[in-house]
């Protein structure tokens, strides 16, 4: 007998038809919003407005309107206005509805089906609209079209009609829904030829969570983004809301002309290998798709279609790879057929052009072999494609699954991009050897930076040879306990081996200053003794194969004297591991050591000994000073200043600097990758002129006494 033949008959629910549901219309999205929109938090109210604002975007694309505007209203509502056609306005036969209703209330209804209406687009599903309005405690629509202004609004997807107060909409006013085709309401008179539509609506409370709000920085970002991608059209976004930033503009407006190219300048952050290589072309390919016919019917057709590819790249001197990807100007963060056609193409097409300077490179093809990451290294590109009725993964839209694509971005990337790096002109010939030196260089800097990563594991007693003879290292192999001081010079080493607990704290002492690793290639870094032993010590390799879960230890801590070439040194450390070991900043595991500046000996009379006091500032000392005058006590004169870390003794370090129920540290961390990314450049990198600028404009507010702050 079965399990389930025995089991009481009260635990057995009962299933049959009756069980059953059926979600009609927009009851579906309200129900499984996570489905539609990916989440219900921030991130899924956001998806909303991508929703409107792409169908606006569709439009441009598509020639009709050059200008959007979205607005961030105080009560919590977005507006987006386009001037392209407008909604149609007339009732759809099938239906009886109005366009406007059928629209924003119907799923899987809109323009975009092959009925001619768009070339191509990013809505595809016809769902975008209407999910927007499920979601929405309200949504006000309006059109221009043929001279007039017309009006619907809806309440949770329904169409009807608010009682409004006086002081404007409110998505809390009392609702009288529609009974049957709602009223599309004249409000008012357009100008003759405008056009456009304006989309208003409140998210509902009922569906998102607590805290979800709309992202300025997002908004900004996918704004710029968009106008980039469409040359000639302009976006502006208005924020009223009250959490605004005062000193900011309330409208940033966003238009640029030059395309992609222009999108990769700004996308670029280092120095210029190459100029921004433009490649475009385009292929076709069939599908069999499900088409309507005359009648309404659906039916299997194999159907032409055509791909236009358009992929703007350069080349820079870092090793960050800055890839972005559209299809009708929707961006797919999670590639597609289109990325692995075009990185497909790359590592091809750069193996050949290799292979061809292989004497001039000394390359062994036995030996060597050019992989992805080689080609990617410091590649800042955008790989756009326009196609009609692209399949997309799932409704958000992050992956283009459609296969033939793939062969075509390959073949377009592979012919084109060959013409550009076997040109004869001069200076895209010079560009195309420092374009294969790079990926030749970074496939052996992969290799060598594989090969410490290999032998910078945590070495038992019998291996520890191979580590820098001058590694002062810990008996615990606790990760998450143990510590690295990487110590300025030899003097203070001694000191510090005295001071430290040798039980999880190791000591790696550095002979003056590290090569500055901004300005120098990745070979020059790995060959340079200090930055070798740094990353060998760490024991979680460099760069792409930098992996957090090898490093060796819990906490890296840099002790550095308290003046200027302590700060310089400081400073070069931080260069090195942000640009070859970030993933240890970001996880927060890089400290800076705090020793103090003063030591202040105050005078107790009698037999009690006399108090040792630290201070870690000017203005620390000046408050302690003030606080012992007031008190009427003395102290010896001089005040110790301490200037490096050897003057101390090692009683004292440990005290001040290493023992951790005592001492102070400086976690650094990395809030914003791309502006720290900046500044390193801007401080330690290779162009002089901004360099100069930047201490010109801020020597006024130099305070000397900071650097030891």
């Amino acid at each position: 007998m079965s399990p389930s033949s025995t089991a009481p008959k009260a635990a057995q629910a009962a299933y049959d038809a009756r069980n059953l549901q059926v979600l009609e219309g927009l009851e579906a999205v309200r129900k499984r919003p996570g489905m539609y929109i990916g989440s219900t938090d921030s991130r899924g109210l956001m998806h909303c407005l991508w929703e409107i604002l792409d169908n606006a975007v569709d439009e441009a694309l598509g020639g009709n309107g050059s200008s959007i505007q979205v607005v961030l209203h105080p009560d919590g509502s977005v507006e987006v206005r386009d001037t392209g056609r407008g909604v149609p306005v007339d009732v759809e036969p099938r239906t009886g509805l109005t366009g406007v209703e059928v629209v924003y209330t119907k799923l899987h209804a809109g323009g975009k089906f092959g009925g001619g209406s768009y070339a191509a687009s990013g809505g595809l599903h016809g769902v975008g609209a209407s999910v927007v309005n499920a979601l929405s405690a309200r949504l006000d629509v309006e059109v221009d079209r043929a001279g007039k202004t017309y009006a619907m609004s809806f309440h949770r997807g329904q169409a009807g009609v608010f009682a409004d107060p006086a002081e404007g909409p409110d998505p809390e006013a009392p609702f009288t829904p529609a009974e049957g085709p709602a009223e599309l309401r004249v409000v008012g008179k357009a100008k003759r030829g405008v056009t456009g539509t304006r989309v208003r609506y409140w998210a509902d409370p009922q569906i998102f969570i607590k805290g979800s709000h709309f992202s300025l920085d997002d908004l900004t970002r996918r704004a710029r983004q968009t106008a980039f991608l469409v040359p000639g059209l302009e976006i502006a976004i208005t924020d009223h809301r009250p959490e605004a930033v005062p000193d900011q503009p309330a409208t940033r407006t966003y238009r640029y002309d030059g395309g992609i190219s222009e999108f990769v300048e700004y996308l670029a952050q280092d120095e210029r290998i190459t100029d921004v290589i433009r490649l475009q072309g385009s292929g076709d390919y069939t599908e069999q798709v499900p088409v309507l016919d005359k009648n309404g019917h659906m039916v299997s057709t194999e159907v032409s279609r055509s791909c236009e590819v358009d992929i703007a790249l350069r080349w820079g001197a870092d090793y960050d790879t800055t890839l972005r990807s559209f299809v009708n100007i929707v961006a797919t963060p999670k590639g597609g057929t289109h990325v692995s056609g075009f990185e497909q193409a790359l590592v091809k097409t750069l193996r050949k052009q290799v292979e061809n300077h292989a004497r001039r490179v000394k390359f062994n093809a036995k030996n060597e072999k050019i992989e992805k990451d080689d080609t990617l290294a410091g590649l800042t590109a955008v790989v756009s494609v326009r196609i009609d009725e692209p399949q997309f993964e799932g409704q958000t839209k992050e992956v283009l699954g459609t296969p033939p694509i793939r062969a075509i971005v390959a073949k377009v990337v592979e012919e084109r991009l060959t013409e550009v790096l076997a040109s004869t002109k001069k200076g895209e010939k010079e560009q195309a050897s420092l374009v294969i030196d790079k990926v030749v260089s970074e496939m052996r800097a992969r290799i060598a930076a594989r090969m410490h990563k290999e032998v910078s594991r945590r070495k038992n007693a019998l291996e520890s040879s191979t580590m820098p003879t001058k590694l002062a290292d810990c008996r615990s192999s606790d990760v998450e306990r143990s510590e690295l001081f990487l110590v300025e010079g030899d003097s203070a080493l001694g000191t510090a081996k005295n001071a430290r607990n040798s039980e999880f704290q190791a000591l790696l002492p550095l002979r003056g200053k590290i090569l500055n690793v901004q300005k120098a290639s990745v070979t020059d870094m790995l060959k340079n003794a200090e930055c070798a032993n740094i990353i060998q010590v760490i024991g979680a390799g460099s760069g792409r194969t930098f992996d957090l879960e090898a490093a060796r230890y819990g906490k890296v801590i840099m002790m550095t004297d308290a003046d200027v070439d302590g700060a310089h040194i400081r400073t070069l450390m931080l260069t090195l591991f942000h640009r070859y070991m970030r993933p240890l900043v970001e996880a927060g595991r890089v400290y800076a050591a705090v020793p103090p500046l003063h030591r202040v000996e105050i005078i107790h009379g009698g037999a009690k000994k006399n108090e040792l006091v630290y201070t870690y500032s000017e203005v620390e000392l000046t408050k302690l000073l003030k606080n012992l005058a007031r008190r009427g006590k003395r102290y010896k004169e001089p005040i110790q200043r301490y200037k490096g870390l050897g003057e101390m003794d090692a009683d004292q370090l440990a005290d001040t600097t290493m023992d951790p129920a005592q001492r102070m540290l400086r976690r650094v961390r990395i809030e914003d990758a791309e502006a720290a990314s900046a500044m390193f450049e801007l401080l330690m990198g290779s162009e002089v002129a901004p360099r100069k600028q930047f201490i010109i404009e801020g020597a006024e507010e130099l305070d000397r006494e900071r650097i030891d702050a």
